[in-house]
């Protein structure tokens, strides 16, 4: 087996290419069932966030580059060729794509580094790939040993202390473009756990209006109500701008939810008074055109990379201390696996030791004469136990040597002792 990671993230694609890229929930489960084909690819999840686009696969052993490249023709769909976002991605197999995945899901790979936010994405992430059928033995035990990865780098550095997140920093930013936030009035343009998050921040920064607005009504009054805000008509969103000094917005919308025309009708009201706007979307949900009307700022999640605190310093010194964490989690993850891929010799090696047992009992049966139920079931428990503490140092001993690179042990091993699969 072969453990593959294909992706970009926003080191390595600028957010215009990963919007490209993403997928949504329902279009996960979907392809992921065209992607894993029982063959080739037999184990699939995509990671797919504001920050990354991922496919983690496991795939058949010696065969990286087939499996790569079936990844890369399933990334490049009608609307996006792969010679567009080529150039971005980054491949890992095995240690380094175990690795990889660790860090993301510990935070050391993310855009602020601790945010909380990206283990509970990983998670939704293989829950969906469970729903759709694609993760088994190996993603199982794979992102199950990363998130006891994320737990011990959580519970072991600092790297969660200072609370630092994408939308922390969106606030952040807003604060330096208005010197303070502190009687602003904020609009919210969707209710999911981002918009959540920034709204905790804004009310934190002194704001004096929280207005949230989302496509479903019930969800926009249980976020506002949580912050004493108020929950406005997204089909009336163009007529709220006017109100909002920042607008920060999150929503799943694969268009533009405020345009440029709505922006400077916006502006138009305002008698000129400036705004601020962060798409932390994507796709994005903004227009980027808006930035180029005078006093109105339009800021990505890629312009937020420039806002860096001592909370974020801080915290990648502890990751220093983190990777030391998941470099020895990779090892123990590596026995692990070892022990799985013996797991289906040693069955069948000790089920037909137990089969020899039963078959030559049968054939001395008759020599035993009579026999009670109680005798006959006393004669396999004693056969059984015997075979189990004959079988037992031997298999021990699989186990321990099996070397998961190496799969010609395993053969011999079934050539030796006449093992089917």
């Amino acid at each position: 087996m072969s453990i593959i990671l294909v992706g970009v993230n926003h080191k390595s694609a600028p957010i215009a290419v990963r919007e490209r890229l993403a997928f949504s929930e329902d279009a996960c489960a979907a392809t992921l069932r065209e992607l894993v084909d029982g063959e080739l690819i037999r184990e699939g999840l995509i990671v797919s966030t504001c920050n990354r686009v991922e496919v983690l696969t496991e795939t058949t052993s010696g065969r990286f580059d087939d499996s790569a490249e079936r990844v890369i023709q399933f990334l490049s769909r009608s609307d996006v060729p792969r010679d567009f976002f080529e150039s971005n991605l980054y491949k890992h197999v095995d240690d380094s794509a175990v690795r990889h995945l660790f860090r993301v899901a510990s935070s050391l790979d993310s855009l602020v580094v601790g945010e909380p936010q990206v283990l509970g994405q990983v998670r939704r992430a293989y829950s969906i790939a469970l729903d759709a059928g694609t993760a088994g033995r190996v993603l199982n035990r794979l992102v199950h040993h990363a998130f006891r990865v994320a737990k011990r780098v959580r519970t072991e550095t600092g790297i969660g202390a200072n609370a630092v997140s994408i939308s922390y920093m969106a606030v952040e930013l807003g604060k330096k473009i208005f010197d303070s936030l502190k009687g602003q009035t904020a609009l919210l343009v969707g209710a999911g756990e981002m918009a959540e998050l920034s709204a905790r921040h804004l009310v934190n920064a002194g704001v004096s209006r929280v207005m949230v607005a989302n496509r479903t009504d019930g969800s926009a009054r249980q976020l506002a109500e949580s912050f004493g805000g108020e929950a406005v008509s997204f089909t009336r969103l163009a007529e709220y701008l006017a109100e909002a000094d920042v607008v920060i917005c999150s929503t799943g919308a694969d268009e533009y939810v405020i345009t440029e025309t709505m922006a400077r009708k916006a502006l138009h009201k305002r008698r000129n008074r400036p705004s601020f706007f962060i798409d932390i979307s994507v796709p994005r949900n903004i227009d980027p055109a808006i930035g180029k009307i005078p006093n109105m700022f339009v800021f990505d999640i890629d312009d937020l990379e420039s806002v860096v605190s001592s909370n974020i310093r801080e915290r990648e010194r502890e990751a220093e201390r983190a990777e030391l964490i998941v470099e020895s989690e990779i090892m123990q993850f590596q026995q692990s696996l070892r022990a799985l891929d013996a797991g289906p010799a040693i069955g069948t090696f000790r089920q037909t030791l137990q089969d020899v047992a039963k078959l030559e009992f049968q054939r001395r049966r008759a020599q035993l004469g009579e026999l009670t139920p109680e005798q006959e079931q006393a004669i396999e428990a004693l056969l059984q136990a015997t075979v189990n503490k004959i079988s037992h140092p031997v298999l021990s001993q699989l186990r321990l040597n099996y070397d998961a690179t190496d799969a010609d042990k395993i053969e011999a091993w079934r050539d030796l002792f006449g093992l089917e699969e």
